[in-house]
C-alpha cells in the first residue's frame, strides 16, 4: 500500500503550524494547508481503514453535514473575537488548526466513502464557493479587519497590514477554493466515466 499520501499529510500539520504564525499569508496559508491538502491526504490514505470514521458513522458522517460543519468552522474562526482569543492564547491557537484539521477531513471522509457521489461533489463544490467567498472577502477589504495584535506577529515578507492581508486572502482562494473545485470536478468526472460504461 501506498503510504506517501500518509506521510505527506503528517508532514504538512506541523508546517501548517508554523506558518500559520507568521502574519495573515502564514495565517492562511497554514489553515488551506491543513483544511484543504493535509486533510484529504490524510482521508484518501486512511480510507477503508479502522480510521475511517466516514464508514463507522455514516448516517452521522455526511457530505452535506460535514460541508456545513467546515463551513461554520472556517468562518467562525475568522470571527475578531475568536481571531484575537487565537492569538493571545496558543492553546486556543492549537485548537484553532485542529479544528481545521478535523473539519477537512471530517468532509473529505464523508465524500470519499459516500456511495451517492452527486452528494460528495454538491458538498464540495458548496465548500469550494464559500472559500472563494471569504477570501474575495478577506482579499478586497478596504482595510485590515485584524490588528496586528490579533494577527500576532508581522509578516516575514515585510508587508504592512493591509497588503499582507489582501495577499492572504490570495493563498485562501489559490488554495482553498482550488483544492475543493478540483476535488468536485475529479468526482464529477468520474461519476460521467462510470454512468457511460453502463451497458444501456
Amino acid at each position: 500500500m501506498n503510504r506517501l499520501p500518509l506521510l505527506l499529510g503528517l508532514s504538512l500539520i506541523p508546517i501548517a503550524w508554523v506558518l500559520s504564525r507568521l502574519g495573515m499569508t502564514g495565517h492562511m496559508a497554514g489553515h488551506m494547508l491543513a483544511v484543504a491538502v493535509a486533510a484529504p491526504l490524510l482521508a484518501m490514505r486512511l480510507r477503508g481503514s479502522t480510521f475511517d470514521v466516514a464508514r463507522r458513522w455514516q448516517r452521522q458522517i455526511t457530505p452535506m453535514a460535514m460541508m456545513l460543519l467546515e463551513l461554520a468552522t472556517v468562518w467562525g474562526w475568522h470571527l475578531p473575537a475568536l481571531r484575537h482569543a487565537s492569538a493571545s492564547f496558543p492553546m486556543i491557537a492549537l485548537l484553532e488548526q485542529a479544528c481545521f484539521l478535523i473539519s477537512g477531513y471530517l468532509l473529505w471522509s464523508a465524500v470519499l466513502h459516500n456511495a451517492n457521489r452527486a452528494s460528495g461533489i454538491g458538498a464540495l463544490l458548496l465548500t469550494s464557493m464559500h472559500m472563494t467567498l471569504l477570501g474575495v472577502l478577506i482579499g478586497l477589504a478596504p482595510r485590515p479587519l485584524y490588528t496586528m495584535a490579533d494577527m500576532q506577529h508581522a509578516s516575514p515578507l515585510g508587508l504592512d497590514p493591509l497588503a499582507d492581508q489582501q495577499l492572504g486572502g490570495a493563498v485562501m482562494l489559490a488554495i482553498g477554493a482550488v483544492s475543493y473545485l478540483a476535488g468536485g470536478l475529479s468526482l464529477l468526472g468520474s461519476l460521467l466515466r462510470t454512468e457511460t460504461d453502463q451497458p444501456t
